[in-house]
């Protein structure tokens, strides 16, 4: 490929060959012969009806325990005007996901962020925390987590469950990349293992496309309701038509054959990264996750993301910023990598361009 081209390591988007255009073409057509006024009007804020009942029967939840939304991140939105008051405790990953740091901050909740290891959070400073304040909810992104691509192990998750029971906080569980598993075992939700204190969310933006703005929260009837309440005072009703159309497509079984394309296209791109790292920085620290849209770089002592982001524009490359992910500082030496929007050789020519960066801004 050419050295010219831009590569940008910066985003989590899906691949643009990913999408199922035709399939969602024809569930649209098949969704307004058979419902059209339901897609087209107002309706209830929880979401249309045929899509919960779809999503209650995949989930295995009563269709109460089920509230739709245009995409997650919106819902979180709606959570913590109708959870939080200003000045709530709230914990985080650290790192977690930049744009939930920010809804937490642009909702006055006071963050803190529990350290991020190997196989989850790290439960000896969690419980020192804990010990000190009892925070609202804790934020938690148990697969393939972003930015990190850590995942938690089982232990790790029934011991959350267990200090959230203890304590009497929530945990918000999100899961937009557990369906993306390339290798390895699933672990259970936290949600299965305590649907009374966990608020669960996923959505279809990484599983169809962007643009479906499809997402979804399960948990207690009660609390979706006062959520559920903001949601109807900001929109009246979600994106029906997309719903609609959504639910068409999984209730036409669609939805199994497109995580195995996905799995197909994304678990070599994967590899791909790996593989470039080994190669061409065989001394950077990087996470190997089994699955999901993200790895991430502990760089070398001496660089900075900073200034490595500066260096890598010279050379074409676009790298995101690695101190947006922590909720309370750090992070000068963390690089996310997000692989899945890229070809294998792009991805070895970034990862080369990187490290050329790396040695230019090493002290």
């Amino acid at each position: 490929m050419s050295t010219t081209e831009t590569i940008n390591f910066t985003r989590g988007v899906p691949a643009n060959e990913s999408f199922p255009t035709d399939e969602i073409a024809a569930a649209a057509q098949r969704a307004l012969q058979k419902q059209a006024v339901a897609m087209l009007q107002y309706g209830p804020a929880a979401g249309l009806a045929a899509f919960r009942e779809w999503l209650a029967q995949w989930q295995q939840v009563p269709v109460e325990r089920v509230l739709t939304g245009n995409g997650s991140l919106e819902i979180v939105e709606f959570l913590c005007i109708a959870l939080l008051k200003r000045g709530d405790f709230v914990l985080t990953e650290s790192p977690s996901y930049d744009r939930a740091l920010t809804l937490f901050r642009r909702n006055g909740a006071e963050i803190e962020g529990v350290p991020l290891q190997a196989d989850g959070p790290d439960i000896e400073a969690l419980e020192k925390i804990l010990a000190r304040r009892v925070p609202r909810l804790f934020y938690v992104i148990p697969d393939f987590q972003n930015p990190s691509g850590a995942t938690c192990s089982g232990a790790k998750r029934r011991r959350l469950v267990e200090l959230a029971d203890k304590y009497d906080f929530l945990l918000l569980e999100d899961a937009p990349y557990r369906l993306l598993r390339y290798r390895g075992q699933d672990e259970a939700t936290l949600y299965s293992l305590a649907p009374h204190r966990v608020l669960h969310m996923s959505s279809f933006t990484k599983l169809i496309a962007p643009g479906v703005r499809t997402g979804f929260m399960l948990g207690d009837p009660e609390l979706l309701a006062k959520i559920g309440k903001v949601a109807e005072d900001t929109y009246i009703s979600p994106g029906y038509f997309a719903h609609g159309v959504t639910a068409e497509w999984c209730a036409a079984g669609k939805l199994g054959p497109q995580i195995e394309k996905l799995k197909k296209l994304y678990a070599p791109r994967l590899d791909a990264t790996l593989a470039a790292l080994d190669k061409h920085m065989p001394d950077a620290v990087a996470t190997r996750p089994d699955g999901g849209f993200f790895l991430s770089v502990t760089l070398p002592d001496g660089t900075s993301t900073t200034a490595l982001r500066a260096a890598a524009t010279r050379h074409n490359l676009n790298l995101a910023d690695g101190l947006a992910f922590f909720p309370n500082g750090g992070g000068e030496r963390f690089l996310r990598l997000p692989f899945c929007a890229l070809t294998p050789a792009q991805i070895d020519e970034g990862v080369r361009r990187l490290s050329i960066a790396v040695r230019e801004v090493k002290h």
